[in-house]
């Protein structure tokens, strides 16, 4: 049985790449590489250069390759972009996603785990933020995710599919291994953009807007390490394997930390004051966002193991000197 990673070669479906492969799973990624990169991928995977809004061309990989689960990664995710261009995002995050599920549904895979969002909750009156949550995006990203949600669900409901869609919190940090990492140039999260200043690859850092309701008056997030974000991918399959059951679940710890906490935490693990500025609020951020994390935790058994901010935080240090490597031997 194998699985088709679309996205494969970017941030976080590299690091689900390298999950399947330690543990012994098929792979094929499927990737047009204009945010990925080839060497990201496992040399035990296989590499095809594609679209997924290419239905027939993913049709004919699934029916060569035999794939029986996707796991669908790729998209657009910057939420400022995404309100410079809305119809951009509809068409790489709903219009593509829904050609890559038709030729799932029609090519016989039986599973798919989406990439979905906490951007879905938009708002939220309360946090921690559970699933049953309203759902108000406020930005072309967050809708364009919830689109293919419901997409989902519809198809699961009138075809012989299953499906989970996990909603990220902020994913950070690296392979504690060293294998991957984020590494796409001009990225926009926080702690990367932390780590590119205490490293002298950006002059200063700036914060987005300080007079939020929070307890400093930056914004808060719940920051969840890659690798378990990956693991939590692996017991989604496993439980649409063994119980064909549709879930959304929430992926975070539960607990936030805001930017001035996150730009501490990098301090401390560099070593290094690095120039902070503050500027003005950037439209689509809502002042917190924390997952009501209990019920991946209750139904797949997920139990983190890398949740601290500082590891966090080291991983993505130890990944950012290890581009700095790289770059100098090319």
């Amino acid at each position: 049985m194998t699985v088709l990673v679309s996205g494969g070669a970017g941030y976080i479906g590299s690091h689900m790449v390298l999950a399947l492969v330690d543990r012994g799973e098929d792979v094929v990624v499927l990737d047009n590489l204009t945010t990925g990169f080839k060497w990201a991928v496992h040399p035990a995977a296989e590499l095809v250069e594609g679209d997924v809004g290419d239905t027939k061309a993913v049709r004919a990989l699934i029916e060569s390759r035999g794939i029986e689960a996707v796991i669908h990664f790729a998209g657009s995710i910057v939420v400022p972009d995404s309100i410079s261009d809305p119809l951009g995002y509809y068409l790489n995050n709903t219009v593509k996603s829904r050609a890559l599920i038709e030729a799932a549904v029609t090519g016989g895979v039986k599973h798919f785990i989406f990439s979905s969002t906490a951007a879905v909750y938009g708002m939220p009156e309360v946090n921690p933020v559970t699933e049953n949550a309203s759902l108000h995006p406020i930005s072309p990203y967050g809708s364009s995710k919830l689109m293919t949600e419901i997409m989902l669900r519809d198809a699961a409901f009138a075809h012989d599919f299953n499906y989970v869609a996990l909603r990220y919190f902020n994913v950070a940090g690296a392979d504690p291994q060293g294998r991957s990492g984020q590494s796409t140039p001009r990225a926009t999260h926080l702690i990367k953009v932390a780590c590119e200043a205490a490293l002298g690859k950006r002059a200063r850092l700036d914060v987005y807007g300080t007079d939020y309701e929070t307890p400093d008056g930056t914004c808060v997030r719940d920051y969840i390490h890659v690798s378990d974000l990956a693991r939590a991918h692996l017991l989604s399959l496993d439980n649409l394997r063994e119980k064909s059951e549709d879930l959304v679940l929430n992926c975070g710890y539960g607990r936030g930390f805001s930017v001035f906490e996150v730009i501490d935490a990098v301090k401390r693990a560099s070593n290094v004051d690095f120039d902070v500025r503050t500027a003005d609020r950037r439209a689509g951020d809502p002042a917190a966002l924390v997952a009501g994390a209990d019920r991946i935790r209750a139904t797949l058994g997920w139990v983190p193991e890398r949740d601290n901010l500082d590891q966090i935080v080291t991983d993505a240090l130890n990944w950012e000197r290890h581009l700095m490597e790289r770059a100098a031997t090319i």
